[in-house]
Parts: structure tokens; C-alpha cells; sequence
């Protein structure tokens, strides 16, 4: 993410290695920090400019008595646009999908029912390695340090439950209860949570924002983080060793994990990718990291269930480099890959371990991918392999005409909508596995939360993702279980005047649930999902419904998408058979299933 203040580009004024800002550039700065109006200098406008000024010129708020004067203030900032949403979830997962797109996220909310309200969301930020800017406002400063009993809490004078619960799940707490320190708890707050890629959270008093203090009297100075460095011997070790490593493989391939995102390496992976001449394939949760038009891509390595001969050719080379991966139960299916540690070279944001050791630490990932691609001998025999068993996958029949619509002809169609100017996101369920067979286009966004897997997450994000990415159609991809959670937001979507298209397909149950372990608890009552939406939108004419049971209908509601109603938002309701479900969710179930029912060790 590019920070760009008083026309500055800090990332470059940092790009010398050590952070400091040249002679020329400071006075350019402070020149442009112009003295504020006294009555503006407050702690709420203070904030709102830090907002604005990192790129979280979205907000997305819940209002509660405890935050009102701090809204006055966000909305006061000509820079800054106030999104209230529905629920104070959405809030959050609308901040982590804003965050995916423009590097960071913000979201405000009042204390304790709303602050572990949004909890959910920024643990699944923190999980995905976003910078979500949790904000709460929160009693009264001169309640602390009594033995006052506060609405919103449970009953007890104790202040600290909320800051308890958030600070695990975020990478700094500020607390602002006293004008004398906001200044530096703010900066700090929002500083850590860009350089740690990790959410955080600042409680703001509720009778604090609108005060002026001197603190506050100047503009706020631009940000400039200094960037990590790696130690320049330990990275000339591990390409040594690296390189000595892969030369000698015979049939060596490259893996894109989920953190190349937060190493902010794809550019890195690439030039590696057309250096060395490896196969190159994604983990599931790397989707979207990666392109997909490149020559010798290969598909997604998800083990039992990954693109076709995709496994065979990872499993079987005796050589793997895994660029930022996690392996997980999900990511793992069950703990069942295949992948030999003594063949494999880990690569992460800060670390490289190779094979079963050595291990060299303070390592940017980038740098150490740039510079092994200069190391490495051209080695095209894994691709060559690859295109010798390939045998491509036929395109799903033609429904007959009243046949009922099946799951794989629906995602043939939304194949074809894609484009660099579309983004699709994945609800957790059988969307992952349906999503992963898409071929993305070149700059196709994709976005999906493999590793938290928060069902009903996808709403909300997709109104922030949609919110950052003004030059993208989203193509929202969700199940009617996970749309039960969340569906309030479409709401907001609407207010917004967003124009995306969402695929609600409507099974009835938790299909990935079902694949799992099945019981009476994974049937939900059935919606009438076109009219709810209709019913949301309330005749303004921002939005447009319809109800799909065939492939012809699917066929002709794609046209109007497409064509006239372009810049509404569109919500296409696909009736499904409920075990019409992708092979690779049946297998995948049931090896996580099997996972799950493992019988405890003997003691």
C-alpha cells in the first residue's frame, strides 16, 4: 500500500533503507502542516485526518450513545465518508474486505455491546494479516477509577472486559481516556497497525473528541514508517543455500501461499516464477496472489482435492518452495497431504527454512525471492510433465430445456462473466471449492477467508471490497445458509449505490456442514430471498431480483446484468438441488470429517 500525503510519496521518500525523511522533503512536509482553526483542534478531527491519510477514507460505523459526538467529527472531515451499517459484524467484515482492496480498514463502534459485537470480524481480520482500525467509543473519562456500574456492561465496574477480549485478537490497545496522551496513543495505534499488518483497537472516551487540546494545533505530520530491512548476510546465506538446494532437483515447483499478501511479494513470486521455469501453483487461500495467465501455472495444490493433475506433479517433485503458506486442517484437508518436509522450502514473511534445516531469520520474504530468481538454473521439467498428462476438463453439458439448473453449469456462466474489471468474492461453503475452478483472468480480483472461515462473512465484505474498489463489478458468490446470517447489509449496499451482482444459491441447508456431519441442524428454514431483497430496496430502484431454476433463465438474467441494468445491483436467486454439490467438497468432507472424529490419545 502507497501512502500519499501533501502530494509526498512516503514509500519512496523511505525506499534509502533507513526510514528518514530527506532535508528537502521534510520542509515540503511541515510547509503543508498548516496551523489549525482553535475550535478544530480536537481529538475527532485529529483522528478523522489520520483516517483519511493512510486510505481508510471509508468508515464503516455503527452508532450507540457511547460514539455519537466522535461520529460528528468523522463526518465533519471532507475526505472521509461515514458508512453506518446494519449490525456491527458487518461493520467489521466491511472494514476487512475494504482493507483487502486499498491496504487498510477502518470501523466505529460504541463500547462493549458493540465492541464484542464486531469482535467476530476483527478476529477474522487477524487471522487473514489485515489492518483493520477497530474503534469504540467508550464512558465517560471521568467514570474511570470509580466504582460506577455503566449501561452496556455486564453489571460489574470493571471497564476492562472489552479491552481484555480485543487484546487477543489485535496487535495493539489504546485506551483514551485522558487528552494529554491521545495524540501519541492514536499515532501509535494506527503506525502499529500498518507496519504489523494486524488489526487494532482505540477506545476513545465518549466526551473527549470534540474537545480542542494544543496537541492538536498543527495539521497531522504524514506517517513515515520505516521499512523492514532484511540482515543482508543471513539473506545472501539462505539464496547460497537455497539455490545450491533447488539447482540440484530434478523437477523442482513453486507454491503461492496465503501470506504472500501481507509480505506483499507477488511481484516477487513472479519474477521467480519467470526465472527459474518451475511449475507454479497456488494454495487454495492464495487464490487471486498469483496470475493465472502464466505459462506454466499449473491450477491450486489443495491435496486430495486440488486442479486436476495439479497434486501429482507438487506430490511427486523433489524439490517445492511454498512461498508464504499455512497449513491448516482445511488448507491440509485433514491433515492428508503428501508433501515430504526433507523436499520443501518454507518461505515466510520474515523466515526461510530449508528442508529440515538450516533456518535463517530476519529475511523480507521479497528480498529473498528477487534475489534467489538471479541465483537459479532454468528448470522446466515439472511443466513438462505436467503438459504431458494434462487432459482438459470438458465444459459441463447443456441443460435440457426444464431441467433443472445444476451447480457446475451455473459457474460455467459466471466463468465467462469474468474480466479486469470484475472481482469475485466466496462465502465459505461449497462457494471455496465451485470458486477455486474459476480461471481469473489477468487482474481479476478474488477474495475469500479460508483461514477463519467465518460463515456469512461474505455480505459484509463484499460492501467494503465494492466501497474501495471503484473500478471492479463484485460477483459475490454465496450460499443460502451464510446469506441467513448477514443479510441485513444489502441494505447498505443499496444506500451505497453499489452495482454488484450476488449469486445467492439457495440449496437449503448448510451444504458444507452436511459434508461434514449431517443432522436435522443443517436444514434452515427456506426464504423467500427475491422478495427479502425487494423488500430491502423498498421501490427505489436502485436494485433488480429474479428467481432462476434453469439454465435458459440463468442465460437471459445474465444479459440483463450485463446490459441494462449494469449499474444496479443485482441479486440472482439459483435454485439448486440440495446435494448438488462440487466432488471436491464430497471429498473434502469427508476426509475433514475424519480428521474431526479422531478417538483421543490413549493415555
Amino acid at each position: 500500500m502507497e501512502i500519499k500525503v501533501a502530494n509526498i510519496d512516503l514509500c519512496k521518500l523511505t525506499s534509502n533503507g533507513v526510514g528518514s525523511i530527506p532535508s528537502y522533503a521534510v520542509s515540503a512536509v511541515l510547509n503543508s502542516v498548516a496551523p489549525v482553526v482553535p475550535s478544530e483542534a480536537t481529538l475527532g478531527r485529529h483522528l478523522a485526518r489520520r483516517l483519511v491519510q493512510i486510505g481508510a477514507t471509508d468508515v464503516f460505523s455503527v452508532p450507540g450513545d457511547f460514539n455519537l459526538t466522535l461520529l460528528d467529527r468523522l463526518i465533519a472531515e471532507p475526505g472521509l465518508n461515514l458508512i453506518g451499517t446494519c449490525n456491527e459484524l458487518n461493520a467489521g467484515y466491511a472494514a476487512d474486505g475494504f482493507a483487502r482492496r486499498r491496504g487498510v480498514g477502518a470501523c466505529v463502534v460504541t463500547f462493549t455491546v458493540g465492541g464484542l459485537s464486531v469482535i467476530n470480524a476483527i478476529a477474522g481480520a487477524y487471522s487473514e494479516n489485515l489492518p483493520v482500525i477497530c474503534i469504540v467509543g467508550g464512558p465517560n473519562s471521568n467514570d474511570y477509577g470509580t466504582n460506577r456500574i455503566l449501561h452496556h456492561t455486564i453489571g460489574l465496574p470493571d471497564f476492562s472486559q472489552e479491552l481484555r477480549c480485543f487484546q487477543t485478537v489485535t496487535c495493539f490497545q489504546a485506551v483514551v481516556n485522558n487528552l494529554e496522551d491521545a495524540h501519541e496513543l492514536i499515532d501509535t495505534a494506527i503506525s502499529t497497525a500498518l507496519k504489523e499488518s494486524k488489526p487494532v483497537y482505540i477506545s476513545i472516551s465518549c466526551n473527549l473528541p470534540a474537545i480542542p487540546h494544543p496537541s492538536f494545533s498543527r495539521q497531522p505530520v504524514p506517517f513515515c514508517l520505516s521499512p523492514k530491512l532484511s540482515n543482508q548476510m543471513g539473506l545472501e546465506a539462505a539464496v547460497e543455500a537455497a539455490a545450491k538446494f533447488l539447482n540440484k532437483a530434478v523437477k523442482p515447483v513453486m507454491v503461492a501461499g496465503p501470506k504472500l499478501r501481507v509480505a506483499k511479494a507477488s511481484d516477487a513470486f513472479v519474477e521467480l516464477a519467470d526465472a527459474s521455469g518451475y511449475a507454479v501453483a497456488v494454495m487454495p487461500s492464495a487464490k487471486g496472489l498469483a496470475p493465472e495467465d502464466h505459462p506454466r501455472f499449473i491450477g491450486t495444490y489443495w491435496g486430495a482435492v486440488s486442479s486436476p493433475f495439479c497434486a501429482e506433479i507438487v506430490v511427486s517433485a523433489d524439490a517445492y518452495i511454498f512461498a508464504g503458506p499455512i497449513f491448516n486442517d482445511y488448507s491440509s484437508v485433514g491433515y492428508s497431504l503428501l508433501l515430504k518436509k526433507e523436499n520443501m522450502i518454507m518461505v515466510q514473511p520474515e523466515r526461510v527454512v530449508i528442508g529440515n534445516g538450516p533456518a535463517f531469520g530476519c529475511i523480507m520474504m521479497k528480498d529473498f525471492l528477487r534475489a534467489l530468481a538471479k541465483k537459479l538454473k532454468c528448470n522446466t521439467t515439472a511443466y513438462e510433465n505436467y503438459h504431458r498428462i494434462y487432459i482438459p476438463e470438458g465444459l459441463p453439458p447443456q441443460c435440457e430445456p426444464q431441467e433443472p439448473l445444476r451447480v457446475n453449469v451455473l459457474f460455467k456462466h459466471i466463468q465467462a462473466m469474468l474480466s479486469v474489471d470484475t472481482a469475485v468474492i466466496a462465502e465459505t461453503g461449497d462457494s471455496w471449492f465451485n470458486c477455486q475452478k474459476l480461471k481469473l483472468p489477468r487482474g481479476c480480483g478474488f477474495e475469500f477467508q479460508m483461514q477463519y472461515g467465518s460463515i456469512g462473512w461474505s455480505v459484509g465484505a463484499t460492501l467494503g471490497y465494492a466501497q474501495a474498489a471503484k473500478d471492479k463489478r463484485v460477483i459475490a458468490c454465496i450460499g443460502d445458509g451464510s446469506f441467513q446470517v448477514t443479510a441485513q447489509d444489502v441494505s447498505t449496499m443499496l444506500r451505497c449505490g453499489q452495482n454488484s451482482i450476488i449469486f445467492l444459491i439457495n440449496n437449503g441447508g448448510y451444504t458444507i456442514e452436511v459434508e461434514i456431519h449431517d443432522g436435522p441442524y443443517n436444514v434452515i428454514k427456506n426464504w423467500n430471498y427475491t422478495s427479502l431483497v425487494d423488500a430491502i430496496d423498498n421501490g427505489e430502484g436502485k436494485c433488480w431480483t429474479t428467481k432462476v431454476r434453469y439454465e435458459d433463465e440463468l442465460v437471459e438474467a445474465i444479459k440483463t446484468v450485463r446490459g441494462p441494468k449494469k449499474d444496479t445491483l443485482c441479486f440472482i436467486e439459483v435454485i439448486v438441488h440440495k446435494d448438488d454439490t462440487s466432488k471436491e467438497l464430497l471429498e473434502w468432507g469427508s476426509r475433514v470429517a475424519a480428521a474431526n472424529s479422531r478417538p483421543p490419545n490413549p493415555q
